[in-house]
């Protein structure tokens, strides 16, 4: 404790403090014209979060000074930004809702949300270790993962409120997919949580991006993914966040489900007659 990487931990406070200011976004939503803003404007304070959150355990392995210490206080930030402020989101947003059954049952939802992504991270506390070995994957979906795909249907739900989508995507019904992503927000939340708690193994794209060398054929694929998602616009934010949380899960049912296949044909093989 007498010694203490400044930046690393600033940029570690940064991430609290994007949290704080997100959670105080959203608490001035008054069911206004404005209040889209707000809730866009919450979402990328989160958005912001991440930023920094990414940031600060590469800075602190750059400069060797990777600790307890900074990991505890990740865990704390992260419970704010990732935990609280997303809960308090989609609190806000179930408040649209006229029924009062509803907006308890979304207010219970919200509260589950936080509880699992708290024992999400106290669970990287005790398997989390300052040696760079330990962060190629994670243990369960990452909490700011699970936060990015909640906060990117508020994104889209709040561009949806405003008038619609740019481009082509403008041609759609723009009230029935408003419509639909306001029940699907807290359903999908729902998911969220549960794969935060789950044994599934995630990989860590920031240290793969930021650590490994890639061959330029593979950076120009980079560029082009890069470019097509700044063409969606608001789709782009929900496009990243929801293919890396749920291809882990499609991949496993995929890979049980062909396991499974294998399985039960063998024994009818089995049961051939021998020739002769």
């Amino acid at each position: 404790m007498k010694k203490i990487a400044i930046l690393p931990t600033l940029l570690t406070l940064g991430n609290g403090i994007c949290g704080f200011i997100a959670i105080v976004m959203a608490s001035m939503i008054d069911q206004t014209q404005q209040s889209q803003t707000l809730y866009t404007t919450s979402a990328w304070f989160i958005l912001a979060a991440m930023v920094c959150d990414s940031l600060d355990g590469y800075v602190a392995r750059l400069s060797k000074s990777a600790s307890d210490f900074g990991g505890h206080l990740d865990s704390l930030c992260d419970a704010i930004s990732f935990g609280a402020a997303p809960a308090f989101l989609l609190w806000r947003l179930g408040q649209e809702w006229e029924a009062p059954l509803v907006r308890q049952a979304v207010a219970v939802l919200a509260g589950l949300y936080l509880v699992c992504t708290i024992l999400r991270l106290a669970r990287f506390n005790l398997e989390n270790s300052p040696a760079p070995a330990s962060h190629k994957r994670f243990k369960g979906l990452p909490s700011p993962a699970a936060a990015g795909c909640v906060i990117s249907l508020a994104i889209l739900q709040g561009a949806l409120a405003k008038g619609g989508l740019d481009g082509n995507l403008a041609r759609l019904d723009t009230g029935m997919l408003y419509t639909w992503v306001k029940i699907a927000t807290p359903l999908c939340a729902l998911g969220m949580a549960l794969l935060m708690v789950s044994s599934l193994p995630y990989p860590h794209l920031t240290k793969q991006l930021l650590r490994r060398r890639r061959q330029f054929s593979q950076l120009v694929q980079v560029i082009v993914v890069v470019f097509s998602l700044a063409l969606l616009k608001e789709l782009s934010v929900v496009l990243v966040f929801w293919t890396y949380a749920l291809s882990i899960p499609t991949r496993y049912a995929w890979n049980r489900a062909f396991r499974h296949q294998a399985l039960s044909s063998t024994p009818a093989s089995l049961e051939k007659p021998l020739p002769g």
